[in-house]
């Protein structure tokens, strides 16, 4: 088997636990709440309790995205002890990681004449980006090498489906994604926005549904249009603050799937994209037909 480095970044929303079973390593990004910067380290740090309290307190959060110096340092690392590197970034779409990646690559190839650093962009994120790290590093747990994995990344990526809603809009009016009069209204009729991944990595809303029952009945019906009728592969499932609700999916797909090997897994949606959602998110990931739009 060659011997390669299959890594990403924590905003992939899996855990520690899941990321050291499966032999991936990853990079850390960072937040701000408030002025103070934070590691988004899976709560370590600080706990998506106390993260999404203060959310909802009004403190305010920013994102910062890797940039080419952090990658460099953290590829430089792998490529001393004569590894390669499978890089897989969170979604172009979403952010300019992609490219600090590549720019790091570039400035190492010279140093590293022998050595491969592949970076793929996932067109993914969160627990979807995960999905796809766990079905990389099963291949590769399996013996396929560095330049098949990156082949089968990058012709599989955009089979990875993401359905989520969200119950409060208070943090869409924050964000600037929806006016402030469309989020009070919204919050009255109790409407919950389903959103996708885009075909090409970008969050896109697809419905306004009303109320929890159906956006969770709507996302259910979204997996059997687009997964086999008899899907076995992983299936992820994350929340920022709403377990429940994620429960409620998580019964839903086991019922309506009975052939999955495996129970669905529910994560936390991090600190970074909870950053963007705030809480009351419930997202599912699956793998399914090729998202063309």
């Amino acid at each position: 088997m060659d011997s390669y480095v299959l890594s990403c970044c924590s905003t992939s929303d899996l855990s520690p636990e899941e990321y050291k079973k499966r032999n991936i390593e990853y990079i850390c990004f960072h937040y701000f709440l408030g002025d103070k910067e934070y590691v988004d380290d899976f709560g370590k740090t600080l706990s998506y309790k106390d993260f999404y309290q203060k959310m909802m307190d009004g403190v305010m959060t920013k994102t910062t995205q890797l940039n080419a110096e952090q990658y460099y340092e953290y590829f430089e690392k792998f490529l001393i002890e004569g590894k390669d590197i499978l890089h897989v970034t969170l979604s172009s779409g979403l952010s300019g990681t992609y490219q600090s990646a590549l720019i790091a690559k570039d400035m190492l190839k010279e140093k590293y004449k022998d050595r491969k650093i592949l970076i793929v962009d996932s067109l993914a994120a969160s627990s979807g980006y995960g999905l796809l790290m766990c079905e990389l590093a099963k291949l590769k747990d399996e013996g396929m090498s560095i330049d098949e994995l990156y082949k089968f990344a990058n012709d599989n990526k955009l089979k990875v489906h993401h359905w989520f809603f969200s119950t409060d809009l208070k943090f869409y009016v924050r964000g600037g994604r929806i006016s402030k009069s469309a989020g009070l209204i919204g919050n009255i009729l109790h409407l919950c926005p389903v959103l996708n991944m885009s075909n090409e990595g970008r969050i896109v809303p697809r419905k306004k549904i009303i109320g929890k029952k159906r956006a969770i009945k709507d996302i259910i019906e979204e997996m059997v249009l687009n997964a086999d009728k008899d899907y076995s592969d992983d299936c992820f499932i994350c929340d920022s603050e709403c377990i429940e609700d994620a429960n409620r999916v998580k019964e839903a797909v086991e019922k309506q799937f009975p052939k999955l090997k495996n129970k669905v897994k529910i994560f936390n949606i991090g600190t970074t994209i909870g950053s963007h959602t705030g809480p009351g998110t419930v997202a599912l990931f699956f793998f399914g037909k090729e998202r063309i739009n």
